[in-house]
């Protein structure tokens, strides 16, 4: 009887030592899961994708067919960029109203993500969904506060909706605190002017920050700006 109480002691320790394992395996995940992410969006440059890849970014943005943008990259030079280890890394394809050739095309990058800009609706999005087989990001371009609601028409088809300014090229500034009334549910994104001062007040509102021209000098990606804010951003992150 003792050799049986010692032997239920001992697995009792042991499955105490495995719940705890797993405790602490789902406070590190929901710990996670709580952090914001972030993408960096516009890179055209090696140097730039594995600085973000090295300094923690979740998201990788390369503008694909948006020539009137200073950020444009040619196919051959996307294929190159998107074929970059990239570790945990998603990597996106920002497109402005593609047609079925341009979606054919860029879909044999190696991108996780298409991020479309234009007039769709859910069936549109749900069909390039599933013929070309990315994930889908929706922009929806605020003006006004109306104009967050559009998110409606895609959320059962978007995997992640993005409220941007209706700059395109340009980062405008709106009013982030208009997405308040979205449900968690939604994925979340937001972009428009956003530089690393404006986090701290953001960091609850969103669950993806959108970065891009704050990271500029001369209209180029700096790299010491994209590794000070990654780093700044990531220690914000775990204070809050």
């Amino acid at each position: 009887m003792e050799n049986i109480i010692k032997t239920k002691g001992i697995l009792f320790i042991i499955i105490n030592k495995f719940n705890i394992q797993i405790i602490k395996q789902i406070f590190y995940l929901n710990n996670e899961n709580n952090l914001m992410k972030i993408k960096i969006c516009g890179l055209t440059t090696a140097n730039q994708v594995q600085t973000c890849i090295n300094h923690g970014a979740n998201y990788c943005g390369f503008i694909l067919n948006y020539p009137k943008s200073h950020r444009f990259i040619k196919f051959e030079e996307a294929k190159k960029l998107t074929d970059i280890k990239k570790k945990e890394t998603n990597y996106v394809g920002v497109l402005v109203n593609p047609d079925n050739d341009e979606l054919e095309k860029f879909s044999k990058l190696n991108i996780d993500y298409f991020q479309i800009y234009g007039k769709y609706n859910n069936e549109s999005i749900s069909n390039i969904k599933k013929k070309f087989k990315k994930k889908i990001i929706i922009a929806i371009q605020v003006k006004n506060q109306k104009d967050v609601l559009n998110y409606k028409e895609f959320e059962n088809s978007a995997d992640i909706i993005l409220w941007d300014s209706s700059g395109l090229e340009c980062s405008l500034d709106w009013n982030f605190n208009w997405i308040n009334s979205v449900p968690n549910n939604i994925t979340k994104m937001i972009a428009g002017n956003i530089n690393i001062n404006k986090i701290k007040k953001i960091l609850k509102l969103a669950d993806i920050v959108d970065v891009s021209g704050s990271l500029e000098t001369n209209k180029v990606k700096d790299i010491i700006k994209i590794k000070n804010f990654l780093n700044t951003f990531k220690k914000l992150n775990n204070e809050n």
